[in-house]
């Protein structure tokens, strides 16, 4: 029980008296995640959107496939990643294994299909007589996409809150990709797996303190954004 409440001292320690080998992980652990998010945000929303409104051969197919995407094992991810990137791989060429590039690539797999996903139900769940009345104002496709997505944007942030929290916690991918090397692609979830294989329970805890509280932060902003603008509304 003591060194429970040590890791949890230990942890107050590093978050709030800003330890440089702390910082640099928290920093690469934001940056990694972040841009990842933002990368499958770009791809996801507009691709959900496009299939949940456009009709074509294999839709439900595809948006099997989807469905099937968020649930996506990250080990699996992690895998198929190292193999496309290796020197030998498709890939290879881009040299992104062992590097942070290579990390954000690996998330933005995990967090595109649910991002596309639940934005893709967000915008089915529209009644299709507005989309329609929309084209019929005179409405490009494109036009007629950002004002349903206005409609929807609560939902929007939602499936942006959902992505963020599936990587952000992420440790199977990013440790195989990334290869938790010190100092350069060493984040949060992986120092926090190293430490408690070498038995440092405490300073384990304490890692995973801090990591609970940046994504309650990050979280708790983008919820203050989805009900301000819900009170807007």
């Amino acid at each position: 029980m003591n060194f429970i409440l040590e890791g949890f001292r230990k942890g107050v320690i590093l978050l709030f008296g800003l330890d440089s080998g702390v910082l640099a992980v928290l920093k690469l652990s934001l940056y990694i995640s972040i841009l990842a998010t933002f990368i499958a945000v770009c791809i996801g929303v507009p691709l959900g959107s496009i299939i949940a409104i456009k009709r074509f051969p294999l839709k439900k197919i595809i948006i099997a496939l989807i469905n099937t995407g968020m649930g996506l094992p990250p080990v699996v991810v992690g895998l198929f990643a190292v193999l496309f990137l290796s020197r030998n791989g498709p890939l290879g060429f881009l040299q992104w294994l062992y590097t942070p590039k290579g990390m954000v690539l690996a998330q933005v797999i995990i967090a595109t299909p649910i991002i596309t996903g639940l934005s893709l139900a967000a915008v089915q769940s529209v009644d299709q007589r507005f989309y329609q009345q929309i084209l019929a104002l005179g409405a490009t496709t494109r036009q007629s996409i950002w004002v349903l997505l206005k409609e929807i944007r609560l939902s929007v942030l939602a499936a942006v809150i959902a992505g963020f929290g599936s990587i952000i916690s992420e440790v199977g991918a990013v440790m195989m990709v990334g290869g938790n090397i010190k100092g350069q692609t060493r984040v949060l979830t992986t120092a926090t797996v190293l430490e408690a294989h070498m038995g440092n329970f405490d300073i384990a805890i304490a890692l995973g303190l801090i990591l609970l509280t940046m994504s309650f932060i990050v979280n708790l902003a983008l919820t203050f954004i989805q009900q301000s603008k819900d009170r807007q509304k």
